[in-house]
């Protein structure tokens, strides 16, 4: 059974397409932002082919080129046991956006499946389900993932599930507000009288109105994400050395400041021009999609 009926708004033809891009094109800072993360995914996608020095992202020391400042050799410079810098940050790109892969997978569809069901029946199962989601929103999310973090053993792995735990409650709220605007809508109530099923009126008739809010808040969680690992990593409960985390690596590189001044700006740098790549491509994602507020 098709969907009975897509608002014209959220419906996505060739159109619609090209109104979006002509929306997105006109704002530099969005061609910017999606410049920085096609950057970001391209490089660490083809980062064994790209980066000049492969195996300084395993166990490896060259104490003669220990502490070296930038050159050409090594446009970042090198670690204390003599490791290059943008070889490891390139690295670390892989890590983070395997962090972000990983937690959206889990998370978003999470929250999205508990904010359908929370907006469509409403009742004490919208009670429990988006008080459940306040409690869990009432507490910062950094603080709930290191209090998971710290109870599990240290590593990424553990980190993706702390992080996961507490991310599904943004979607939930997400879709639960746009659910509970659509659920009296004529679209929907036809639904039910000609007999279509809920999983059919939830994931056919209303999902499809929620997706372009959804798919511009994943841009802009991707960079909290980002921000949220590597700070577990710079606590020391993500990334575990020699594994190159952006995070690990500026909490190594602050035990020789001011001295060594590339070993924590340059990851710095990298952690700060990943969050503004995805906020600015998410800026322009909401205007392509003419979604009035995430």
């Amino acid at each position: 059974m098709k969907p009975l009926f897509v608002p014209l708004k959220q419906r996505f033809t060739l159109e619609s397409f090209k109104r979006g891009w002509y929306r997105f094109k006109r704002n530099p800072t969005s061609l910017v932002g999606f410049a920085i993360v096609t950057s970001i995914l391209l490089l660490a996608i083809l980062a064994p082919w790209v980066v000049p020095y492969p195996e300084h992202v395993k166990p490896f020391v060259d104490f003669a080129n220990a502490n070296q400042p930038p050159t050409w050799r090594h446009p970042f410079g090198t670690d204390s046991v003599g490791r290059d810098i943008f070889t490891r940050t390139i690295y670390g790109y892989r890590m983070s956006l395997t962090l972000v892969v990983v937690v959206l997978s889990i998370a978003v569809p999470v929250g999205v499946v508990l904010g359908l069901v929370a907006g469509y029946f409403g009742g004490w199962i919208e009670t429990i389900i988006m008080r459940s989601t306040d409690i869990f929103l009432s507490l910062p999310p950094l603080l709930m993932a290191l209090a998971i973090t710290a109870a599990l053993t240290p590593n990424i792995f553990n980190a993706m599930i702390a992080i996961s735990a507490v991310w599904w409650t943004w979607h939930a709220r997400l879709v639960h507000s746009i659910v509970s605007s659509l659920r009296n809508e004529d679209f929907v109530e036809a639904s039910s009288v000609i007999g279509a099923g809920t999983f059919h009126t939830l994931f056919k008739e209303i999902l499809p109105n929620c997706v372009s809010a959804i798919i511009v808040k994943i841009t802009l969680d991707a960079g909290y994400v980002i921000l949220i690992g590597a700070g577990l990593s710079f606590l020391g409960l993500g990334v575990q050395p020699p594994k190159p985390g952006l995070g690990t690596m500026v909490a190594k590189g602050t035990e020789y400041l001011p001295d060594l001044w590339w070993e924590p700006v340059f990851p710095g740098l990298a952690i700060l021009i990943a969050i503004l790549g995805f906020n600015l491509l998410g800026d322009g994602l909401r205007d392509f999609f003419d979604v009035e507020e995430v």
